[in-house]
């Protein structure tokens, strides 16, 4: 690549995104607090294009998600707040200082041990918490998954993948033992402490359990869609079906 052509780019992108604020009504218009649904919607079409493996696509959104920063960064100079060679040398100063091993003497012997000095870089830095980066608002599965990586990066772990299994079925007997006495409330509670071990174990097995489950909707959605086309190809409505009927055109979808 032409570092002279990308540094082009970016300063093309730069001033379009002057010109958009200062000239066109609805980018004059726009705040963080009104872009930030648009920026987590862009986000999640970005993951979408990821998990399709659509290069093509991975780059338009990256394209959005890049104007994006650049948006905000603009609204941040407007009140000398911040703009883009502060966010771009804020982002430059975090990795060198927590790649001590790259820009300075520290020595470490794999990734889990880089993982490690990462986590305890940042309670240097002010953190109170390991959990303190983990956001808010992130969906329960995805901030579980978080969760579990930070205190696993300062040793808050298990040894072997077999224990966590152990602590699955642990959980899922605990889950049936309230399901028995029909209480409501302590099932939820059993059933959320299910998912956190499962989803524990997948890192375990190197499983992203966000990609992981997003893969089965996409593979339920196609074969559910089947059983539609079949269902109106039959003209019978698919609530009309009995099990074994759906059952063997699902199962053609399955082979497809």
């Amino acid at each position: 690549m032409n570092r002279k052509n990308q540094l082009q780019a970016i300063d093309r992108l730069l001033t379009i995104m002057d010109e958009l604020r200062e000239q066109c009504p609805w980018d004059k218009k726009q705040t963080f607090e009104s872009l930030r649904h648009l920026t987590i919607e862009e986000t999640y079409e970005l993951g979408d294009a990821i998990l399709d493996n659509d290069l093509n696509e991975i780059r338009n959104e990256l394209g959005d998600l890049l104007l994006h920063i650049v948006f905000y960064s603009k609204i941040g100079s407007e009140t000398n707040s911040f703009d883009i060679e502060s966010v771009a040398n804020g982002i430059c100063d975090k990795l060198i200082h927590r790649h001590p091993h790259i820009y300075g003497d520290v020595k470490v012997a794999d990734e889990e041990e880089v993982k490690r000095n990462w986590e305890e870089l940042k309670l240097k830095e002010g953190k109170k918490s390991v959990l303190e980066g983990v956001p808010k608002s992130l969906p329960a599965l995805v901030k579980a998954s978080r969760i579990q990586d930070k205190v696993a990066g300062v040793g808050f772990d298990w040894e072997e993948p077999q224990q966590v299994f152990e602590k699955v079925q642990e959980e899922l007997a605990e889950l049936q033992e309230e399901v028995t006495a029909n209480n409501q409330d302590k099932i939820e509670a059993e059933f959320g402490d299910v998912l956190f071990s499962m989803i524990n174990y997948a890192r375990f097995l190197k499983v992203n359990p966000e990609d992981a489950l997003e893969r089965t909707n996409k593979k339920f959605i196609k074969r559910f869609m089947y059983l539609e086309q079949r269902s109106k190809e039959l003209k019978k409505p698919i609530k009309e079906m009995n099990l074994d009927e759906m059952n063997a055109y699902w199962e053609e979808a399955k082979a497809l």
